[in-house]
C-alpha cells in the first residue's frame, strides 16, 4: 500500500479473520509457560480427549476471539497509513475458508488470560512500530 501498488483482496474482502496483536500472543505464551501442564490421570486411551493427555503438555489457541472482515482491516490500515489502498478484488482462493475464529476458552481457564487488544489499537500500534523500524538506521 505504501508503495502505491495494488493489493490482492480475495473473496471481495468479505472473509473474516481473528487478527490478534503480537503483544497479546506473546503474553499468552509467557503466561502458559508459567503454568506447567500436568498429566491428566483420568485420560483414557479407549476414549481419548484431544484436549488432554497422560503426558504433561497442553496446546492452546491464542486469538482475539473477535473476527474482523478483511475490508475493515484494510480500512484501518488506510486510516493509520494515510494512504488509500488500490485493491484488486479476486474470488475466494481454492482451499481457503471464509471465516476463522480462535476459541481461547482453554487458555483462559488454565492461565486466566485472553487477548484484549482491539483491532483499532493493534493496527495503530503496528503502523507506529513499522514506520519507526523502517526509518531507523540499520533496518532492512
Amino acid at each position: 500500500m505504501l508503495a502505491g501498488e495494488p493489493i490482492d483482496v480475495f473473496n471481495g474482502g468479505h472473509h473474516k479473520r481473528d487478527f490478534t496483536y503480537v503483544d497479546d500472543v506473546a503474553e499468552g505464551v509467557v503466561r502458559a509457560c508459567h503454568h506447567v501442564a500436568t498429566p491428566d490421570p483420568a485420560w483414557d486411551s479407549a476414549s481419548p480427549d484431544p484436549a488432554s493427555s497422560r503426558a504433561p503438555w497442553r496446546v492452546y489457541n491464542i486469538g482475539n476471539q473477535s473476527p474482523v472482515e478483511l475490508l475493515r482491516f484494510i480500512q484501518l490500515l488506510e486510516q493509520n497509513l494515510g494512504v488509500k489502498a488500490e485493491m484488486n478484488f479476486l474470488p475466494l482462493q481454492p482451499g481457503d475458508v471464509p471465516d476463522t475464529l480462535a476459541d481461547c476458552s482453554d487458555l483462559e481457564r488454565a492461565v486466566g488470560y485472553r487477548p484484549t487488544t482491539p483491532i483499532e489499537e493493534g493496527v495503530r500500534r503496528f503502523v507506529e512500530w513499522y514506520r519507526g523500524y523502517f526509518r531507523s538506521p540499520g533496518s532492512l
